[in-house]
């Protein structure tokens, strides 16, 4: 199944995602206005996220379990209502930025008509992602993904028109069949699994293939010339001029 053939940046060429992941992270403070926009400036055609909930129920755009390591505080998104969370500025490198609701993202960025792959942090607040994005019309653009299979059936239940796409860090012939059965869109495979054997494999039933885990150049090179449909790569602009390199050959 190839990558779903919308508006891109990237042009021309087989179609392809490349998923700023949580924004352009390697320059500037993730998950935030500033990494996004710069994500889309640098040539990305999609953004990568991340979902969380914080304490008085607004959907939140941050990575980690806990709030240490980007914003020098303590606790979890959970711990705090809104209002607190934006007192607190996201820092990668001494540049600062405040951390970002799933709504004022869509509100700046779904009618760009890029990609999105949405990640559920954890089970028990995906219908909300699903009216969120359905309200700002950005069903068409979006998969929503997960590392908890029990989050993504959530969504399933609830809405199966929804994209869902399944991150993992182990695959095996009972897994395929069971994300088939449930009616999965896309597989997300860790970079190691990406060959082209496999890539071939899941194609033939039916998935698109969305790879993580992109350390360095040399994987988001070997990852494309694969056949993957998408990456989530921290550094968009390396992996634009790495596609406009293939083209041009």
């Amino acid at each position: 199944m190839m990558a779903l053939k919308f508006e891109s940046n990237i042009k021309p060429g087989r179609p392809f995602i490349n998923y700023a992941h949580r924004g352009a992270s390697e320059y500037v403070p993730e998950n935030t206005m500033l990494a996004f926009s710069l994500g889309i400036t640098m040539g990305a055609n999609g953004i990568e996220t991340d979902v969380q909930k914080s304490k008085d129920g607004v959907l939140i755009l941050f990575h980690d379990d806990t709030l240490d390591r980007v914003t020098g505080q303590t606790g979890a998104i959970s711990d705090y209502t809104l209002k607190e969370l934006k007192s607190f500025s996201v820092n990668k490198n001494g540049i600062l930025d405040k951390i970002v609701t799933l709504e004022e993202f869509l509100i700046a960025f779904a009618k760009k008509k890029i990609h999105f792959a949405i990640e559920l942090k954890s089970a028990g607040f995906g219908k909300e992602v699903v009216d969120m994005i359905k309200r700002y019309n950005a069903q068409n653009y979006s998969v929503i993904t997960s590392f908890d299979y029990d989050a993504l059936k959530e969504v399933k239940n609830y809405d199966a028109t929804i994209r869902l796409g399944y991150l993992t860090w182990q695959i095996d012939d009972e897994l395929l069949a069971k994300m088939k059965d449930d009616g999965f869109y896309e597989i997300c495979p860790r970079d190691d699994f990406v060959t082209k054997e496999n890539v071939k494999l899941w194609h033939e039933l039916g998935f698109n293939v969305r790879a993580w885990n992109i350390k360095n150049e040399d994987i988001m090179k070997r990852v494309y010339d694969n056949g993957a449909d998408g990456m989530t790569v921290n550094f968009p602009d390396k992996l634009v001029d790495y596609i406009a390199s293939k083209i041009s050959t």
